[in-house]
């Protein structure tokens, strides 16, 4: 991707590392950091393990201008809106465009230095300025913090929006409707060997089950297992009858 992860004049060592894996953890790899007041790419990757791909080309650089040189999209972060009238959005908003310009030439997105933020000359050389919304109490984000938000929506607005989420290994994909309705049967017979529709009206005990679990997707194993839940009180019971046992 043709975006770059501007840090701009950042303070603090940890601060940089916390930023560095964000962008790994949202598949960012390329950053430029503007005159740092400590730079050590090996005590950066000590923090950020696994990281050394982006460490490793890192752009130093002495100014804001040298930075953003081959940008053609700016964007600008700020905890609030200034005085200034700007061109302000919310970060899930600016996301798809910030992709978008991407795709055609360089986009720099510019974090300021963590006492101060970006100046008013350096917004001036944005063309968005994207706001991060906070509560009033506590407006200030930390550097890490606010890259991390940002590389997340722009990771939701790509490829990660429409990516699987994990599937657990015992997942054997939706239960097919014979396999609901076998669910369903079994968990009706257990129901009633206890005598649960005594009071109740078995059809529409079940019909209230139906919906319940309709309003999610079973899958084959869960089905299965819930299957399983009646048989064994219907057999167990059955059991203890032949016994001549009572069931308490």
């Amino acid at each position: 991707m043709n975006l770059t992860v501007v840090l701009n004049e950042p303070q603090d060592l940890v601060n940089i590392a916390a930023a560095v894996r964000a962008m790994a953890n949202m598949g960012l790899a390329r950053l430029a950091v503007v005159n740092p007041r400590e730079f050590d790419a090996w005590r950066i990757t000590g923090i950020a393990h696994r990281t050394d791909h982006i460490v490793d080309a890192v752009a130093r650089v002495d100014s804001l201008d040298e930075a953003l040189a081959d940008a053609t999209f700016v964007v600008g972060t700020s905890a609030r809106a200034r005085t200034a009238q700007r061109n302000y959005s919310r970060p899930r908003e600016l996301a798809p465009r910030i992709l978008r310009h991407a795709r055609k030439g360089g986009v720099a997105i510019v974090f300021g230095r963590e006492d101060r933020g970006l100046s008013n000359d350096a917004l001036d050389r944005c063309h968005e300025v994207m706001v991060i919304p906070t509560t009033p109490e506590y407006s200030s984000l930390n550097l890490g913090q606010a890259v991390l938000l940002v590389a997340y929506e722009l990771f939701l607005a790509g490829a990660g929006e429409t990516g699987s989420l994990p599937v657990g290994k015992r997942s054997l994909g939706p239960a097919t409707a014979d396999e609901l309705e076998e669910m369903y049967a079994a968990l009706e017979a257990g129901l009633e060997r206890i005598d649960f529709f005594k009071a109740r009206k078995a059809e529409s005990v079940m019909r209230t089950l139906r919906t319940a679990f309709g309003r999610t997707t079973l899958d084959a194993h869960e089905a299965r297992l819930l299957a399983s839940i009646g048989y064994q009180v219907r057999n167990r019971l059955e059991r203890i009858t032949r016994k001549g046992d009572s069931p308490s």
